[in-house]
């Protein structure tokens, strides 16, 4: 099963968030393939460059970059095409959904539901979903 996992979830399994955790450690056990693009993986750098967003992270410094690096290893490469905007309320979001229409995934997970649920244009076979209710499924 092919997913996207927005930054907000990978941030969470490093604070410590139960489901999000489980999100992150069904990737990198080969549960499920979540997939990486230019415009995602310079999002999630960006992200974990931020030290003040870690204040109460249970990880430092060089266990985040080294949990960043096992799951970028278990990612999927994807080029993306065709850009699908304007479609999302948010520009910045516009990313996520192209790669997962570029990598045929099932389920965007992400903690930002009402911007990612209010698309123009629709893809049946694609389900945004927090990261509590994609571990049900999974």
């Amino acid at each position: 099963m092919r997913i996207v996992v927005d930054t907000n979830v990978f941030l969470g399994a490093c604070l410590g968030t139960g489901a999000a955790n489980a999100v992150v450690a069904a990737c990198v056990k080969g549960l499920c393939v979540p997939l990486m693009g230019n415009a995602l993986f310079n999002e999630y750098e960006d992200v974990f460059g931020r030290d003040d967003l870690f204040v109460n992270c249970k990880l430092n410094r060089s266990e985040r970059d080294e949990l960043l690096d096992v799951f970028f290893a278990s990612c999927e490469w994807t080029r993306i095409y065709f850009l699908w905007r304007p479609n999302l309320p948010d520009e910045a979001d516009n990313h996520l959904l192209e790669l997962a229409v570029a990598g045929g995934a099932e389920f965007i997970v992400t903690r930002n539901l009402r911007h990612l649920r209010n698309m123009e244009l629709r893809f049946p076979m694609l389900r945004i979903t927090s990261p509590e209710t994609f571990f049900t499924e999974l």
